[in-house]
């Protein structure tokens, strides 16, 4: 059973993530939580549901309130920054998942990497300001940086078994968010509201708003390029409004590698929490997939389907 500690555990991966933790009690246990702190009540919740070893918050004003609505037996309870990279360092997991928002994520998933833990990596703004030092961390301790991020979860299964010398450029892929045909003259007027109906997926806040503006995309190109050591001009961008290829990479005999899938979060995350091996995910759409029948339905690992989900016929 593997520990897992989730950075940003209020935010809508943090959520997901933990969801998939229920999902498969058998494979994942929660070690830690951490938060911002601005959501006590949820936060409360997650620590009731699945009860970790220990908690941090990043507000230090949100460490009582939560104190005083936690049932016995309570967690180690952490506040502020060096809270939250003890809670990252010394918290016994065996994956950190960051999904810290912004700058804040930065420190505790520095501690993880120093401390040995692999780390799932959902917070694309610790490499935008720190990438060099960051995946050379993750070098010298000889820890697995695997992205959660959609389009680099799927350039990451893209290279799976290919000599990284032979690839000719990554192609990132956009939806164009929900601004992607109105005119130019127009844009004055859309408003926060319009700008949070992301058309395809369903994300936090922030990220949904830079996804409106793009920016998110430009946040991207930096991320691929320390993620996968590419330089800068290795990194396209490709609008594909359906979201169902998620990234490709082109090798330089002309080849073309794409991976494709439904527009859940789920899949990378819960991708990056098994790696090297597969689950099946209970993805919004599963419902929709052809059924297959695979050759290896006897066996056991493959047949290991999430708690109340239906296993694919045989």
């Amino acid at each position: 059973m593997k520990q897992i500690t989730v950075l940003g555990a209020t935010g809508s991966v943090g959520r997901r993530t933990l969801e998939l933790c229920s999902s498969f009690p058998e494979d994942f246990a929660v070690a830690g939580l951490a938060a911002r702190g601005s959501n006590v009540d949820l936060l409360t919740d997650l620590c009731e549901k699945h009860r970790p070893r220990a908690v941090a918050v990043l507000e230090p004003g949100a460490i009582d309130a939560l104190a005083a609505r936690l049932s016995a037996p309570k967690p180690e309870l952490l506040s502020g920054p060096e809270g939250l990279v003890a809670l990252a360092r010394d918290g016994g997991a065996d994956i950190v998942l960051s999904a810290l928002v912004g700058a804040a994520g930065l420190l505790p998933t520095m501690a993880a990497i120093r401390a040995g833990c692999t780390v799932a990596l959902a917070n694309k703004e610790t490499l935008v300001m720190a990438g060099r030092l960051m995946t050379a961390a993750a070098r010298e301790r000889n820890v697995p940086l695997l992205p959660v991020d959609s389009e680099h979860s799927a350039v990451f299964q893209c290279l799976a078994g290919h000599n990284r010398g032979d690839v000719h450029r990554v192609w990132l892929t956009a939806s164009g968010g929900p601004f992607r045909d109105l005119p130019k003259a127009k844009l004055a007027t859309v408003t926060v509201e319009d700008a949070l109906k992301h058309p395809t997926w369903k994300m936090g806040a922030k990220i949904t708003i830079d996804s409106a503006t793009l920016m998110n995309k430009g946040l991207e190109i930096i991320e691929a390029r320390w993620l996968f050591d590419l330089a800068p001009d290795q990194v396209q961008i490709v609008v594909h409004p359906q979201s169902i290829v998620h990234s490709m990479v082109e090798y330089i005999d002309g080849a073309v590698i794409a991976q494709l899938g439904v527009a859940d979060m789920g899949v990378p995350i819960l991708y990056a929490l098994t790696y090297p091996e597969r689950r099946p995910t209970p993805a919004r759409s599963r419902s929709t997939s052809p059924t297959t029948t695979s050759s290896r339905a006897s066996g056991s690992r493959a047949r290991r389907s999430p708690k109340g989900a239906r296993r694919p016929s045989s």
